[in-house]
């Protein structure tokens, strides 16, 4: 019988042989002892030089693929029927119930309570989406960057090819510190420093540091359903904790909570500053118990009415804030640059778990960056970006305020590049969705971000990705869209 093998063109056809046959080996199709098709055989059945098929037989035979029978002929070799055969990629879709049942292979039980996180994703073919956490990288300055990766690559030619310090590059390092400095009254010297790939991996080294399977970690609720998903891998026991007017209500704290989690100069995703006073609150009760907070600062660049609020490392006199930052959302997210400000007694561990995890980030990557900010080209960037996002969140509260007033309590911040908006009776978030979508227009509902308060239905608009004059359109369709809406529901 001829064995089906496919050869196409006629570059590296012993490799293409080699390879379809030890995979028909590998995987069960040809098992032990069968019997092969002699080399002169397979070469005029393949329409190659017999050279070429006793080169992969050679190959095959060294490797102890394939046994020759001296008289008999060249088999399969015996042995690795004993291994199971592995199904193909579709078939371990379809049988993965039964497959899980019997593998030998299995993750720790505690990935079976673990959220599935979903990065935000803009809904294909849909021209009007209002998704959160997007920037606009269409007003990035490219070519000022290329001239920073550039002058990078230059910096690192001139180099030996070393290891970094995981906490990473001083320069890097030195701009963060300065920007704190200014922009947030953070006051830390280059050296509190660590900088880490983006806000969620500063969120698990914290987590791996501080935590021990079974302790209790607190967030907000509604949250950042990353940085619960992140506790829960660790085995944390996770609190979900109501949020008011003022943000976490620290008197709901479990008492025996050892993290808390919170987004105070914008809670995510309704949009609140946490008060003084609850900050102040929260800081005594961290320091009667010696637990730790994480504060994600995750957008507060872009500030658009108010007194800025006092970051609560700033007002920490315990030592007991990590402060977390990232480049995400004033740059964009493939970037993968975030830091952290992390209490003093924490850093050395903090340097040593991100050396154990992957040694250290991209150094490139930092040198550029560091080129970027120490040059004044980041704070032309965020001066750009906030007038844009500005004029968006005008637009966007515009109808929110006027011919959408009838079906929107909107909850205005202060802050960031995205708002939420309560729904009056008697709409519901799904219905409003759906109906939207029939226009081409992605609306993002806000029950998803609830752990266990019950949510008043409400939307998510954000407005980093979506021109001002797309939002206009979207919600005057959306206004002209509701009154039929209504009627249904």
């Amino acid at each position: 019988m001829e064995i089906h093998i496919s050869v196409e063109g006629r570059h590296d056809l012993a490799g293409q042989i080699y390879r379809q046959l030890r995979a028909g080996i590998v995987e069960g199709r040809l098992s032990s002892g069968t019997q092969l098709p002699s080399t002169r055989d397979l070469a005029t059945q393949l329409g190659v030089s017999r050279k070429t098929t006793l080169d992969v037989f050679d190959r095959l035979l060294a490797e102890g693929f394939l046994i020759a029978r001296p008289g008999s002929g060249t088999f399969v070799a015996e042995g690795l029927n004993r291994l199971p055969a592995q199904k193909p990629s579709h078939a371990r879709v379809a049988q993965h119930a039964s497959e899980t049942a019997h593998s030998t292979a299995r993750a720790q039980p505690v990935w079976r309570t673990v959220p599935d996180v979903l990065s935000p994703q803009p809904t294909p073919g849909t021209p009007y989406d209002f998704i959160g956490g997007i920037t606009d990288k269409s007003h990035f300055p490219f070519d000022v960057w290329r001239r920073c990766v550039n002058h990078a690559l230059r910096v690192q030619s001139r180099g030996r090819g070393t290891y970094r310090d995981a906490a990473g590059e001083p320069e890097l390092r030195l701009a963060i510190s300065r920007y704190l400095a200014f922009n947030r009254a953070v006051a830390s010297n280059w050296e509190d420093i660590i900088v880490t790939q983006g806000a969620q991996h500063a969120l698990d080294l914290i987590a791996r540091v501080v935590l021990r399977p079974g302790d209790v970690a607190a967030i907000e609720d509604p949250c950042y359903p990353p940085a619960r998903a992140c506790f829960a891998a660790i085995g944390a026991k996770v609190a979900a904790v109501p949020v008011d007017a003022d943000g976490l209500i620290v008197s709901k704290l479990p008492k025996n909570a050892r993290l808390v989690y919170v987004t105070p100069s914008h809670q995510f995703p309704l949009g609140m500053p946490m008060s003084l006073a609850r900050r102040v609150e929260l800081l005594e009760w961290a320091q009667a118990r010696d637990a730790v907070i994480i504060e994600d600062d995750y957008d507060c660049e872009y500030r658009f009415e108010g007194r800025p609020t006092e970051p609560l490392k700033s007002l920490d006199r315990a030592g007991l804030v990590a402060y977390v930052g990232t480049f995400s959302k004033t740059i964009f997210p493939e970037l993968r640059v975030g830091y952290m400000v992390p209490p003093a007694a924490l850093f050395d561990t903090l340097r040593k778990a991100r050396q154990i995890g992957d040694w250290h980030g991209c150094s490139l990557t930092q040198t550029a960056l560091s080129g970027f900010m120490l040059n004044g080209d980041f704070a032309k960037h965020l001066k750009r970006t906030h007038k844009l996002y500005a004029a968006r969140r005008a637009s966007l509260l515009a109808h929110l305020r006027g011919d959408l007033a009838r079906w929107f309590e909107p909850i205005v911040p202060t802050a960031g590049i995205h708002l939420a908006a309560l729904l009056r009776a008697p709409l519901t978030e799904a219905a409003v969705i759906e109906a939207a979508r029939e226009e081409s227009i992605a609306l993002h509902g806000l029950a998803p971000f609830y752990v266990r308060a019950k949510p008043q239905p409400g939307l998510v608009f954000g407005y980093g990705g979506i021109e001002a004059e797309q939002i206009d359109t979207a919600l005057g369709r959306l206004a002209k869209l509701l009154p039929r809406v209504e009627s249904r529901t």
